[in-house]
């Protein structure tokens, strides 16, 4: 039996942020279009890369127009509340998300986790409330420089990662991602080794395997985020259970983003 073949999801994350997202949209396509005709080859048994572009939710509908019907790049979210209703004021529920255009939302981002406070409790529960209105979720984990210099950088992703996700239901586990970023990396300059990212996306994978199965779990994308740029994405791509990229700030440069993307291709 052959191994399944994974998406390969290159994620835009435009944080706070707000780039035009018409005149982003033109550059990328500009850029692509010229890495296309300098002969950039598309991974073997891959296919295209996955582009999702998760603009502040004020862009949304702009991106959403900008973005029209094609069907090379989705739009998502960048947080969302579990309810999809009530007194939560500042709040946006996942379908008032969908309503404007998001078919995925990023779930536990390190910066909701550590600057606003988010538990592995809550995500649990949005990642549920995703799953169930029928969007796709990035289920974001990730250790600070603390853990890892402790050693507890595996015990702390894994305990994320189980804690939001065991007890999915098949076809849930199906629309799932996860997203690698080590809270030190992100925004720093500094990456982790590609060997030290292939090592901890493939104890999550491990993991996905003993609370799904392991033939759910092989097709589960785990993608890298952290201070990902055009330089080191070939290199992150390169091992074997990276299946993508979750890019930040790089990703405000659409030209520089579509380079990422072309990297993540070869």
């Amino acid at each position: 039996m052959s191994a399944p073949v994974r998406a390969t999801i290159v994620a835009a994350n435009w944080k706070m942020h707000a780039p035009d997202p018409g005149g982003w949209l033109a550059t990328y396509d500009r850029a692509r279009g010229e890495s296309a005709d300098s002969g950039g080859s598309v991974r073997s048994g891959r296919g295209a890369p996955r582009v999702v572009v998760f603009p502040p939710y004020t862009l949304l509908p702009g991106a959403a127009a900008a973005r029209g019907g094609r069907g090379d790049v989705e739009l998502g979210a960048q947080n969302c509340h579990w309810e999809a209703e009530g007194a939560f004021t500042g709040e946006v529920s996942v379908p008032m998300a969908a309503a404007f255009g998001a078919r995925w939302v990023l779930v536990g981002h390190s910066e909701r986790r550590h600057i606003f406070g988010e538990t592995d409790e809550t995500c649990a529960k949005k990642l549920a409330a995703v799953l169930s209105h029928g969007l796709r979720p990035i289920l974001c984990v990730g250790e600070t420089l603390a853990e890892r210099e402790a050693g507890r950088a595996r015990t702390v992703v894994l305990t994320q990662l189980t804690r939001a996700a065991d007890g999915l239901g098949r076809e849930e586990y199906r629309r799932l991602a996860v997203a690698y970023e080590p809270v030190w990396a992100i925004g720093t300059g500094r990456t982790a080794a590609p060997d030290d990212a292939q090592e901890m996306h493939a104890a999550a994978r491990t993991a996905l395997g003993e609370i799904a199965t392991p033939e759910l779990a092989a097709e589960i994308p785990i993608l890298y985020g952290g201070s990902v740029k055009p330089d080191n994405a070939a290199e992150l791509m390169a091992r074997p259970d990276v299946d993508g990229l979750l890019v930040g700030g790089a990703s405000l440069d659409p030209a520089g983003f579509a380079a990422i993307v072309a990297s993540a291709g070869k």
